[in-house]
């Protein structure tokens, strides 16, 4: 009886190979209208993405050298902090949009 117990069991275990060996993963059944959606909104987000920081950095640039005899020193630290952190994040967004152009097939950036 043990013999058939363990027969039985390896051909289960073989079931369950073969069925994962087929099935494709759940990546794999995107479809390519899909993935044509999800780079397109790569593209809409880095845009999105690049005009806000890029506006926002502007901001704190003419905070800290256009108009500083206005503004406290603390507010001019802030403006310095946030002028490093929204230039990084417009690259961020540039490289988002990349990623977006290039999936959909796009040769210049």
């Amino acid at each position: 009886m043990a013999p058939n117990l363990i027969i039985q069991s390896m051909s289960y275990l073989a079931k369950i190979k073969m069925y994962y060996q087929t099935t494709p993963a759940k990546s794999e059944t995107l479809s390519i209208q899909q993935e044509e959606k999800n780079y397109a909104q790569c593209i809409n987000v880095g845009n999105w993405l690049m005009i806000i920081c890029g506006l926002i950095t502007a901001l704190c640039l003419f905070v800290n050298f256009g108009f500083e005899q206005f503004f406290s020193l603390g507010v001019q630290i802030a403006g310095h902090i946030a002028t490093i952190v929204f230039a990084a994040l417009f690259k961020i967004g540039y490289v988002v949009r990349c990623i977006g152009a290039h999936g959909l097939g796009h040769q210049s950036f």
